[in-house]
Parts: structure tokens; sequence; C-alpha cells
């Protein structure tokens, strides 16, 4: 076995999940020596694909006076996309899981790129054209766009996070950190576009030929990955037959063209999904529609940083970057194990961040009218707590869940832990509509 898989298992407090003790195959590959990545290639790439799984909607997101420009009608996709968005990406991720034997893993990430690209290739070539005289046909050209990128994206995302359960744990970590470091950029974008001052049209084609070229990087990137040895080498193992000592039924049952059996799935992941759930449930909640309603106590100053840098950089830029770090960090240290009473704790902990945002200095304010954290350094601090501990406790089941499953049902394991990612920020933004309105 590979020093890796070695240390990999240290890691998890000794843990002996199927998928841990069986990763070595018997046959020829089982002899052969684990190769290295050379040159952590095979990280960067899932590092770079981890980008590209959010890269597109925050491109989205992040050209919103764009797309007010653009529908002067009064009616912005920003304010609609969310409901739309939720439902294209739970039935993508529930038809994901069922065609995950059906086609490869190959066919559905192609599929989903090119998907994405052919919309924002589209989108792109309509930025210069004048919309005034149909609006409406844009409009609802944008939500289908706003759909099929959502769907898209999170069919490429639980496909990648999928096939990366066969890999040790730190190719999981390297998508879920290529995720934060997506929105960094995003938030990075917005803020250099808020100074610069630009054609709003001319920030809006950066931004897509932006998504335009990393989305041929990550085809280019997956294409790439069976020529290097240590990805092949891993791909190989996922394609050889279990050993004697699991059971026929449970081989059967993963068959190619057959729906990868759900309950044992849920029977090992259920507590580490249900973590993966409350952790982006609250941070949904809180982010970005409480966060960004926290003004600086100086506002009336006039100053360029209580007016107008001081959401884009306290709540959107800090809180990605805090992100990033929390997720970066798990590929050093994974404490506590899969199997700790300690995890669920600390997820539920975070429910305290909640009040601690409501009695900030959020406005407007019509019910809850006391500030009892009336300093602009209070919301600083509270986002990064917020940011690390969604990307440290978010990270950790998310890479857990594919290990704790056999070897056969690692990738439809990742597809689930997805969907259950999915659900918490579907139901968390339902109820951070709720927190808002009740302050």
């Amino acid at each position: 076995m590979c020093d890796e898989e070695l240390s990999e298992g240290e890691a998890v407090g000794g843990d002996t999940s199927p998928l841990l003790s069986q990763q070595q195959p018997a046959g020829p590959l089982a002899a052969r020596h684990c190769p290295e990545d050379s040159y952590n290639l095979v990280y960067i790439i899932f590092f770079l694909m981890g980008i590209g799984s959010l890269l597109p909607w925050n491109v989205f997101i992040t050209a919103k006076q764009y797309w007010l420009y653009k529908l002067s009608n009064g009616s912005s996709p920003a304010a609609q996309e969310e409901p739309h968005s939720d439902l294209s990406v739970m039935l993508c991720l529930i038809l994901n899981y069922l065609l995950v034997n059906r086609f490869s893993s190959r066919v559905r990430i192609l599929f989903s790129l090119l998907v994405i690209l052919v919309v924002f290739v589209v989108t792109t070539a309509l930025v210069k054209v004048d919309m005034s005289g149909c609006r409406m046909q844009f409009f609802g050209g944008t939500l289908a766009s706003v759909a099929l990128v959502s769907g898209a994206s999170n069919i490429f995302s639980g496909s990648v996070f999928g096939i990366s359960g066969h890999f040790p744990m730190r190719i999981s970590q390297a998508i879920i950190s290529g995720q934060a470091m997506g929105g960094t950029l995003s938030a990075l974008a917005s803020i250099v576009d808020l100074a610069a001052s630009s054609d709003v049209t001319d920030s809006a084609l950066v931004y897509f030929i932006t998504a335009d070229v990393f989305t041929l990087v990550c085809i280019v990137m997956y294409l790439l990955l069976p020529r290097l040895s240590y990805s092949r080498y891993y791909m190989e193992v996922a394609a050889v037959p279990c050993s004697e000592s699991n059971s026929h039924s449970s081989r059967s049952e993963s068959t190619s063209g057959s729906v990868p059996p759900l309950k044992p799935i849920l029977k090992k992941t259920w507590v580490l999904g249900s973590c993966v759930f409350y952790v982006f449930f609250i941070s949904i909640m809180i982010f970005p529609a409480l966060s960004s309603g926290i003004q600086s106590m100086n506002k009336d100053s006039g100053s360029p940083w209580a007016t107008t840098y001081f959401v884009p950089l306290t709540s959107f830029l800090l809180y990605n970057v805090a992100d990033f770090c929390g997720r970066q960090v798990t590929a050093w240290l994974q404490v506590p194990g899969p199997t700790s009473r300690m995890l669920p704790l600390l997820v539920v902990s975070r429910s305290a961040l909640v009040p601690l945002f409501m009695f900030c200095n959020y406005q407007p304010r019509y019910h809850l009218h006391s500030v009892f954290f009336a300093h602009d350094l209070f919301p600083v601090v509270f986002v990064c707590l917020l940011g690390i501990s969604n990307g440290y406790l978010g990270t950790l089941p998310m890479i857990y869940g594919p290990k704790v499953v056999p070897r056969e049902l690692a990738e439809p394991a990742g597809v689930v832990m997805s969907f259950f990612l999915t659900l918490g920020l579907a139901v968390g933004s339902a109820f951070s509509v709720a927190l808002v309105h009740s302050i």
C-alpha cells in the first residue's frame, strides 16, 4: 500500500473503512508501485476543476450591474434566479446519481462542460448587442441560461467529486479548495470593477470571456488526467473488480447500467451528510443575505471605506478568503475523524453565529432595534469565524464520505455528499429570507 494511503488512514484516526482497507486490488495492480504525483500536477488539475465548477455561476452573480443595464425596465435576473437555480441544481444532482452507472464520468463531465461553454459563448456574443427591443425575450433567455449553467455546473462538480473518491483524500480536498478560490476570484473581480468604474458592458465582456477560457482549460485538464501515471493508477484501481471478500450482491448492485444502491450509502454516510447539510445551511442563511446588509458604523462620514468598500471587503472578499483558508487547512489536518462525536458537535455549535450577526449593525431594522456589536471590527471577526469554520467543517465530512463506503460505491457516495451540500444551500437560502425579515 502506498505511503500516502497509509498516512491517510492514520489521519482519520485509524479508520478501517472499506475503501481504505480495499484500495489495493488483487492481481497485477497490487504488485505495482503507487506512482507519485509529480509536481502535484493531479492536485493542481483537480484544484482548477474545483474553480471551474463554481466560476461560471459566480460570473453570472458578479455581472449583476450588467443584467440591470440590459434589463433597464427594472427586472433583474439576480433577484429571481436563486429559486430557479436551486430547483435545477436539485434535479440535476438526482439525475447525476441515477446516471452514475449508465454513463461514464467522462461522458457526464465533458457533456456538462460543453453545455456551460456553449451557454457562455452565446452570452459573450450578446454583450455588445442592443437588446432594448426584445427585453422580455432576453430576460427569458437569461433565466434559461442561469438554469442550464447552474445544473450543468452541479453535474460537473458532482461527477468530479465522485471520481475523486477513488483517489486519496488530498484530491477531494483540492476540488473543495478550488471551489473556494473561485468565490475569492469573483469577489476580487467585483472590487476591482468598483475601483475601476469601467463601462458595465466592458466589465461583463471580461467576466464572460474569462468563463469561456476557464471552461476550455477545464476540458483540456480533464482530458490530460488519463495521461498522468498517478491519476491513471487510481483510475485503473477503480476499474478493477473488488476482492472476493466482498459480497456478490454488493458487486452486482453496482454493475454498469444499474442505479447505485442508496440504502448502503446512506447507512454509512448519513451522519457525515447531515454535517455537510447543517454547515452550509447555517452559512448560506447568514452569507450573503444577512452579512451583506451589515453597514459600517461610520457610514455617515462619507469615506470610501465606509460607503463603497465596506460590504465588498468585509462580507464578500473576507468570507471567501477565510473559507479558502479553512478548506486548505484540511490538506494537513483532519481532526476530528469521520466517526468522532466531536464533528457533529462542532457543526451544531456554529448555530451561535446567527445571533452574533443579527445584533451587528444590520440595516434596515424593523423588529430588533438593539445593536449590541456597535463597532466595525465585530463583523470582521464574525465573518472570519463563519468562513474558516465553513471551510474546515464543511470540507472534512465531504472528503470523508466517499472513504467510508465500499470502493465500488465511492463515486455515487461523492454524488450523494454533493446532494447534501446543495440541499443545505437550498434550505438555508429559504430560511435566510425569514431571518432578514425578522430583524
